[in-house]
């Protein structure tokens, strides 16, 4: 990955984005792409639409949500601990002690999640470990409730600490890899596709509210209206001790981006992905989904008439924990992976099952 490619990955795991208040990574995504694109349009909803090449009558849609999980403030204690809420799906046992930052009006104040100490609980808490968020709190640092009120507010969002790790030559970890590494390859993708002749007007989206139930697809694929729609999002890789069972789907780090198969795939695109994936000599893992899948495809697939919907997917370890884990060589394949797709389609290709 060249040094330009890599510090906007980092600019975008570095930009607070929790879900619901995305706007600051939008800037990011749009200063990066304005010399790329040819039109860039944010939406009320807060969605921000890449357009390539938009004249076009055949259009396809590609999603990378840029939200991530975080918390919100919902009470000041009169010592000046707050209380949260969970944005997103929240881990509780990755909670206590790590650091945070709220995202006040005032700038970022540092803090970080205590709980009760392990000498101080009864042996009936230690043994159980019931671990739960309303009982955990974040210290400021301030003195009362009139200190912290001077600094953040009821209603403020909070987000993990963004420290980015590198582990070996290819591997990083850092929190919000979910989905900023899905935002990084939909817009790769589209950069990779600037100087090509395409048959097809390309939008990628950076998707806002994925988290809570996968609002920013549904509004951003109704207004561009695409034929064909990709969600780009992690998958649970299965290549640490954490594997629930030897009959587990195997998604292993290294080994290329993951396509989806099952009833949330339009089966013209997933061969179509596969054809491209052989043809530019991009390793893929295939990955069998019975149900709806959890990302933007399932949005995407059911969007005004219905869209011939795919999805991408990125192996991570310890996803929603603040080490999450990616390879630098999968965001890289799968952006070659997606731009190979996108060349391919002709001006008559039909994606109508067969």
């Amino acid at each position: 990955m060249n040094k330009d490619t890599k510090n906007f990955l980092y600019k975008l795991l570095q930009t607070p984005s929790p879900t619901g208040f995305e706007a600051p990574i939008q800037k990011v995504v749009k200063n990066r792409m304005k010399q790329y694109s040819k039109s860039i349009e944010s939406d009320l909803h807060g969605n921000l639409i890449v357009g390539l090449n938009t004249k076009a009558s055949k259009r396809v849609m590609l999603a990378g949500h840029c939200d991530q999980i975080g918390f919100m403030i919902r009470y000041i204690d009169k010592n000046g601990f707050l209380y949260v809420d969970p944005l997103g799906g929240i881990d509780p046992g990755v909670v206590p002690g790590s650091l945070v930052v709220i995202h006040s009006e005032k700038g970022p104040i540092q803090g970080v999640f205590g709980r009760k100490p392990i000498h101080m609980q009864s042996p009936d808490e230690r043994n159980r470990m019931k671990l739960e968020l309303k009982k955990m709190w974040i210290d400021i640092g301030a003195k009362d409730r009139k200190e912290a009120e001077k600094k953040v507010q009821v209603g403020d969002p909070v987000t993990y600490k963004p420290v980015i790790t590198e582990l070996g030559s290819d591997l990083i970890a850092a929190p919000g890899l979910d989905d900023r590494v899905g935002l990084f390859v939909v817009m790769e993708a589209l950069r990779l596709c600037a100087r090509s002749k395409l048959n097809v007007a390309l939008y990628s989206v950076s998707t806002v509210q994925e988290e809570v139930g996968l609002r920013g697809a549904t509004t951003s694929g109704f207004a561009v209206d695409p034929e064909v729609g990709i969600g780009v999002d992690v998958t649970f890789a299965s290549d640490n001790p954490g594997k629930s069972s030897e009959q587990e789907v195997e998604v292993a780090l290294g080994k290329g981006p993951g396509i989806y198969t099952g009833p949330n795939v339009n089966n013209v695109v997933e061969k179509m992905l596969i054809a491209s994936a052989k043809k530019a000599k991009v390793p893929y893992q295939r990955i069998p989904s019975s149900r709806l899948l959890g990302n933007d495809a399932n949005a995407l697939q059911v969007t005004r008439n219905g869209v011939a919907a795919a999805s991408v997917a990125i192996p991570n370890r310890y996803m929603h924990t603040t080490v999450e884990v990616c390879s630098l060589k999968d965001l890289e394949n799968s952006a070659k992976l997606l731009a190979a797709f996108i060349k391919s389609i002709g001006a008559r290709t039909s994606f109508i099952p067969k």
